[in-house]
């Protein structure tokens, strides 16, 4: 089954979310536990925390299906060991808040060495900082996103996510979301079935389908291999419909979040519509 939602808007309290993926056909959904564009927030209440769990049991979504992101400043790679710490003491926060609200998952991007240190020393960074917060808390996964490889930052290759998996402790507490937008800006395709199939081959080889957390489904505005990060609504950017044909048809994409980051919030539901239209169609086709 195909669980397809896009990341709501949790303005006026995180309890406000499953009733906003509801509002647009959604059977998943990802939010921010708090402002991404602050370094700290309140803590939950008591009462936010009950209002959450009890509108996403009435939902009908289940808490395997929601994928929560974290704030857009948080750098797990920064060489320098102060700003470091602080992303670090951010995205344990973060963590902390996801299991509050009785969700599995945390999605985050893996940083940025600011063209300081190489990017295996990055990575070394990064994968420590991740060792940190899993000592620190209790069990939700950490699910790096592929990044374009805009500017220094790291994630944009597969070996990237292995390498981290691999540098990490607990690794049952990992896994990957997969962003169409920045793997197809990093030089993977998605356009054909040949070339779809040839993408997800390499990522199963490299990384690993059982790592496979949730998808990020976002058209490109960006061309192919051009390391630029700039998302579109689905069928109006340089991957184009088909390549989401493909994504939905795969029976592996099932049971996991895929979700729009797509920048027509109007158009949600008529994308989720459209997907979920490929998958019923084209359920099977492709292996």
């Amino acid at each position: 089954m195909k669980f397809i939602g896009a990341h709501v808007s949790a303005a006026g309290g995180v309890f406000n979310a499953p009733a906003n993926a509801l509002e647009i056909g959604a059977n998943a959904f990802a939010l921010f536990t708090k402002n991404q564009r602050q370094w700290k927030s309140k803590p939950l209440t008591e009462k936010e925390i009950t209002a959450f769990r009890e509108a996403l049991k009435d939902s009908g979504i289940s808490p395997e299906q929601v994928l929560p992101h974290d704030s857009y400043l948080i750098n797990l790679g920064n060489p320098d060991p102060e700003k470091r710490q602080k992303s670090l003491d951010a995205f344990v926060d973060e963590l902390h808040r996801v299991e509050q609200l009785g969700l599995s998952l945390l999605n985050f991007h893996p940083g940025s060495g600011l063209n300081e240190v190489d990017e295996d020393e990055c990575l070394k960074l990064i994968a420590d900082s991740m060792n940190q917060a899993m000592e620190r808390t209790g069990s939700a996964v950490l699910v790096i996103e592929n990044t374009s490889g805009q500017g220094s930052a790291v994630g944009y290759r597969f070996e990237h996510l292995a390498r981290l998996i691999e540098l990490v402790d607990t690794k049952e507490r990992v896994g990957v979301c997969l962003d169409t937008c920045h793997a197809f800006a990093a030089g993977y395709d998605f356009r054909s079935p040949e070339a779809y199939g040839k993408t997800m081959s390499d990522f199963d080889d490299t990384v690993g389908f059982s790592r496979l957390k949730g998808m990020h489904l976002n058209d490109a505005k960006s061309a192919f291999g051009s390391r630029v990060d700039r998302h579109a609504s689905l069928g109006e950017g340089n991957i184009g419909w088909e390549g989401f044909r493909n994504i939905m048809r795969d029976p592996r994409t099932d049971g996991i979040p895929l979700i729009l980051e797509t920048i027509e919030p109007e158009r949600w539901a008529e994308e989720i519509r459209t997907l979920r239209s490929f998958a019923e169609s084209d359920s099977g086709r492709n292996s």
